[in-house]
């Protein structure tokens, strides 16, 4: 049998592909960053060629790391940035357009005309999403509408859509006339275009979109042992290696933490936060401003679904200290900065740049900083950065305790700023509940492997992952609960003033 497992992790701001052994271990990692493009205020675009390129580039970087061929792996798996939303030419592979990012705000104006008849929670019945900028299903309409020629082509079968899981997957299967157009039950989720009953596209939506249906991909598992396809020998892994994993990143994040039992909860740091609580087979409609979506599917099993707190602004507003404001030179020093001062000088920090996500919903929000007075100085803005990640994960964890009835014993994390041991600490704080640190913290390109060696027979079951995850780092709560909820008092007068602040 073939020695290892390999994961493509296609982020907001880069592109890994990482190889694991049977015993979860990292064997090799190859990361290269792709572009940000900000045509207009509150557009996101990033380049889908670009981002197949550095795929190639970081396959081959991984394979030669770890001194291995493709014909050495028994699968791959992919995990992607979701909702971000491409159309192209299945002729030959050509883009439209520029991908539309999730974090892109240009499509409010559809998100208010399909508000305006039923309100936001017009589909939620049936997705289990509000009508939101975040949703595939609003790009793709703006692109039918707003892109020259793609409405014909689309009816003429000749401009497909995909998120980015489903971009890669068509171009690692041969692209042009035979690349495969499928994507699996966690990224179809997403779209606000999927019945969770049916697993199905909603014809209902589909025709109130006007988004022809010819364009849309075939929904399958998210471990599949009937494969979706196998890799193209000419293309970066050199073989035909099965194609038979794949998972979001955040659902994957859930399995890599080997979240399989109902009330898990995992919290995922990166350019966002997206918390994520295991519901079981039972879809749990959200009332507190949460999403159900597919956590995942193992081959014919029945889906396991989650409730969803999605964070627009978490790790990015590091960067934003870093590139727009030049305080720090990289993104790690973050930490020595907040370090500095003793607490955030009563400073609080909204990072609304996209409006609110979870529980808010607030496309019309925008990012403010408030109590300022002469006192503060670098340190306290810094700590402020890290103390609004913080605070908006307990937003959300508030949310899924009302909406399930179930108290959280434990946050288990992961993502690029759990090194932060500032952050942790502050989060096991404010939150009230220990937070948790895996030895293995790259959990959802391990997921991505896992739902792949699961399909082929690499890993046996269930329960044989779960001896793999071992804890690396604890943190308790050291606040007393009327501490606590003074400063989440504070935070919560802080988001109140953010919100509804775009008139038009």
């Amino acid at each position: 049998m073939a020695k290892y497992v390999a994961a493509i992790d296609q982020g907001t701001t880069s592109t890994r592909c990482i190889i694991f052994d049977r015993a979860s271990n990292i064997v090799a990692v190859a990361q290269k960053e792709h572009r940000q493009i900000y045509p207009q205020p509150g557009w996101v675009e990033h380049d889908p060629m670009e981002i197949w390129e550095r795929t190639q580039e970081v396959v081959r970087e991984a394979l030669q790391k770890a001194g291995i061929t493709g014909a050495d792996l028994a699968a791959v798996g992919v995990t992607n940035q979701r909702e971000t939303t491409v159309v192209w030419d299945p002729r030959t592979g050509k883009p439209y357009t520029n991908a539309l990012v999730w974090q892109d705000t240009r499509t409010q104006d559809i998100v208010d005309e399909l508000s305006a008849d039923g309100g936001p929670d017009r589909f939620r019945a049936k997705v289990g999403l509000p009508i939101s900028t975040y949703f595939s299903g609003t790009k793709l309409r703006w692109i039918l509408e707003n892109v020259p020629g793609v409405r014909a082509a689309a009816e003429r079968g000749e401009a497909i859509f995909g998120t980015i899981d489903t971009w890669l997957i068509w171009w690692l299967t041969g692209g042009p006339g035979k690349g495969v157009h499928i994507t699996d039950v966690t990224n179809a989720s997403r779209t606000m275009l999927m019945n969770l009953e049916t697993l199905s596209w909603d014809d209902e939506i589909l025709n109130i979109l006007d988004i022809p249906r010819q364009m849309l991909p075939e929904i399958r598992p998210s471990s599949d042992p009937n494969l979706y396809g196998t890799t193209d020998p000419n293309g970066p892994f050199g073989a035909a290696v099965p194609v038979c994993g794949d998972l979001g990143d955040q659902q994957a994040a859930l399995v890599g933490q080997t979240g399989f039992d109902v009330g898990e909860v995992k919290n995922t740091y990166g350019t966002g936060c997206f918390v994520v609580f295991n519901t079981g087979t039972r879809r749990v409609p959200s009332f507190s401003g949460l999403l159900t979506s597919v956590a995942y599917q193992f081959g014919q099993d029945a889906p396991v679904f989650c409730l969803e707190g999605s964070i627009a602004i978490t790790g990015a507003l590091v960067q934003w200290l870093r590139d727009n404001l030049g305080l720090i030179s990289k993104s790690s020093e973050v930490e020595d900065l907040a370090r500095t001062v003793e607490d955030s000088g009563g400073i609080y920090f909204v990072p609304a740049f996209s409006g609110l996500f979870a529980p808010h919903w607030d496309g019309k929000a925008r990012g403010l900083i408030i109590g300022m007075t002469r006192y503060i100085n670098r340190g306290h803005l810094a700590r402020a950065v890290l103390e609004a990640t913080a605070y908006q994960t307990r937003e959300v964890l508030d949310a899924m305790r009302k909406d399930s009835g179930v108290e959280l014993a434990r946050l288990k994390v992961d993502g690029g700023m759990v090194v932060n041991e500032l952050l942790m600490q502050f989060q096991a704080d404010v939150a009230g509940i220990p937070v948790i640190r895996p030895k293995v913290a790259e959990t959802t390109s391990l997921g991505a492997a896992y739902a792949a060696g699961l399909a082929v027979g690499y890993w046996e079951n269930l329960e044989e992952l779960r001896q793999y995850w071992q804890e690396d780092k604890r943190w308790e709560p050291q606040w007393d609960e009327a501490r606590r909820e003074r400063a989440y008092r504070g935070w919560l007068r802080a988001v109140e003033r953010a919100k509804g602040w775009l008139e038009d």
